[in-house]
């Protein structure tokens, strides 16, 4: 099953929906290259790596998986040389700072390449993503010597990262996580077990931070006393620390990335140094984790780009009744919501990632407010349509799919998971329902839907009654909003029993305006522009009602019946 990166669609993007513009003018990217030909050529090195080194390890990373011997985690052939040619590419530090020895590009940059890692070979994705984010919380909350130690590193490939939150008894809440670490000097000693630690152990690069969340003695309990430790593999001084990897989880997917049960502090301790203020652990690692929310989204857009290549190229050549089944009206409706998925998800992520780069770099405070607000629903969204598109894969493969030789069901076992970590979609959409709309009273949700609004006010040719749609699905969210809003004020109970349906109808609603913009922008009678506006027609007549129904839902939960005794049986 090859993998071709989605090159003609990020261009389209770049010239009409995608405001590249607006980052050049940001003085943090004042002496980068931020051209339109810049871009599309880094996209398309990206694309051939993809293609060419990730994509060949996809199926036979799943075939033979991670295996632990001894104290050693075993990959399969080809992962080392993959891992070698992203280094040397300066891909492994594209979107940390110059001056930390990355490449400075901005956040669209990264979601790209994000999308065609993914896309190409999930399992190994994960580790430069993770690392990523390990050197972004080093940047944030570590002091100079901190940053000089470990993020250059990063960014040559010669050290990974990841994030150790996870214990028996500590998951999605981690007031009561146990590991502990004392003070030693100059350092701590970190003591404990954490589980689910992705890329934990491996020989790709010659070192891993481990971003580790402990206990100081003194520490207040719950959340609020965690504090966040540097604990790398090997010391400065080139010494093992005192951790160890002691199993891999079997897993449904991803069987080529190790996830690690981890050991820390079994003799002495294992060195740490504290990042960031002492018991403020959490917070720092919600940069990190912040910044994987968002590229767990792009990875359900990776997968589902990929389960819809396999399966247009399935449909066309497999021949039913004298015809290929891609002229079969059910295969058609299939092949068709798989597009108009998958290329809302690319329009939103295009989109936002230039507004968090604005963000990031200060230019309008409003504009953070957006990117917190829609952080969840692009890690919630994006991975409910991913496990769709994937499932719509296998539906279209017939027979064929379900068995494991055309590799459509591991596309489907590896993305399952991306609802599951990094916060559950059920988290994701409490924290949107409760934090996000909450701490500002759903002000900057009515920012957007007023932008959204303003936009169907300029209906392209033929798309009038569409628009029309678009902009009463916006009126309902923002009535929805409101209702919302009250709810927490009233019994927040019934405010989260809404909040999937409601991060659901956010999304679709996104997804709509975005198509709409694309039916503006692809003028013209080649056959790619009218691929472009049919596309958004079929998602704006067919999956945007998708959005009223999940806002008609989120609104009845109101206080009639007792919903958790139900749930339970009682």
């Amino acid at each position: 099953m090859d993998y071709q990166p989605p090159l003609e669609d990020w261009a389209f993007l770049l010239d009409h929906l995608v405001d590249l513009g607006a980052l050049a003018r940001l003085p943090a990217f004042a002496k980068q290259d931020l051209s339109t030909e810049t871009a599309r050529a880094v996209f398309a090195e990206a694309g051939r790596v993809a293609a060419e080194v990730l994509a060949p390890l996809n199926g036979v990373g799943d075939r033979l998986g991670a295996r632990l011997e001894g104290d050693r985690v075993v990959l399969p052939e080809g992962f080392a040389a993959a891992w070698r040619a992203l280094a040397e590419g300066g891909w492994t530090g594209i979107s940390l700072p110059v001056e930390a020895g990355g490449l400075g590009l901005p956040e669209l940059f990264n979601t790209v390449v994000a999308e065609f890692w993914n896309g190409a070979n999930m399992a190994f994705a994960l580790n430069p993503m993770l690392s990523l984010g390990a050197a972004g919380a080093i940047l944030a909350h570590g002091t100079a010597a901190q940053i000089e130690a470990w993020v250059p590193a990063i960014a040559r490939g010669e050290m990974s990262g990841t994030m150790n939150l996870t214990e028996p008894e500590a998951g999605s809440d981690l007031g009561p996580i146990r590991t502990r670490a004392e003070p030693a000097g100059d350092h701590f000693r970190i003591r404990g077990q954490k589980i689910f630690i992705t890329w934990g152990e491996h020989e790709l690069a010659r070192n891993i931070v481990h971003l580790v969340l402990a206990r100081l003695p003194d520490a207040p309990p719950g959340s609020r006393g965690l504090s966040l430790f540097l604990v790398p593999k090997f010391l400065p001084d080139g010494r093992r620390n005192d951790l160890r990897c002691l199993a891999l989880e079997c897993k449904l997917g991803l069987h080529a990335s190790p996830t690690c049960q981890m050991s820390y502090g079994e003799r002495d301790g294992a060195v740490g140094w504290l990042l960031g203020e002492a018991n403020r652990g959490l917070a720092c690692m919600f940069t990190m984790m912040n910044e994987a929310r968002l590229k767990v989204g792009i990875q359900g857009l990776g997968v589902a780009e990929r389960a819809r290549q396999a399966s247009i190229a399935y449909a066309r050549s497999r021949q039913q009744g004298g015809v290929a089944i891609a002229r079969h009206p059910d295969v058609v409706r299939m092949l068709l919501t798989q597009r108009a998925l998958v290329e809302a998800m690319r329009a939103v992520a295009g989109v936002e990632a230039v507004v968090l780069d604005r963000a990031r770099h200060g230019e309008d405070p409003d504009l953070q407010a957006r990117v917190d607000l829609l952080i969840p629903v692009i890690k919630g969204w994006f991975t409910e349509l991913a496990q769709e598109v994937a499932s719509l894969a296998i539906q279209i493969h017939g027979g064929a799919g379900y068995v494991e030789e055309t590799g459509v069901a591991q596309l489907w076992r590896d993305v399952r998971v991306a609802a599951i970590y990094e916060g559950t979609n059920g988290i994701q959409a409490a924290d949107l329902v409760r934090r996000k709309l909450g701490r500002d009273d759903g002000v900057a949700m009515a920012r957007l839907l007023a932008e959204i609004a303003g936009d169907c006010q300029r209906p392209p040719q033929g798309a009038a009654a569409c628009a029309a749609a678009l902009a009463a699905t916006a009126t309902v969210q923002g009535a929805l909003t409101r209702a919302l809003v009250e709810a927490l004020g009233r019994d927040p109970e019934d405010a989260l029993l809404g909040s999937f349906d409601y991060l659901m109808a956010t999304g679709y609603l996104l997804g709509g305006w975005q198509m709409l913009r694309a039916w503006r922008a692809a003028q013209g009678e080649a056959p790619f522009a009218q691929a472009k506006r049919a596309t958004a027609r079929f998602y704006l007549e067919h999956l945007l009602p998708r959005a009223r129904a999940h806002q008609e839902a989120a609104g009845r939960w109101q206080g009639r019946v007792d919903w958790t005794r139900l749930a339970c049986g009682d």
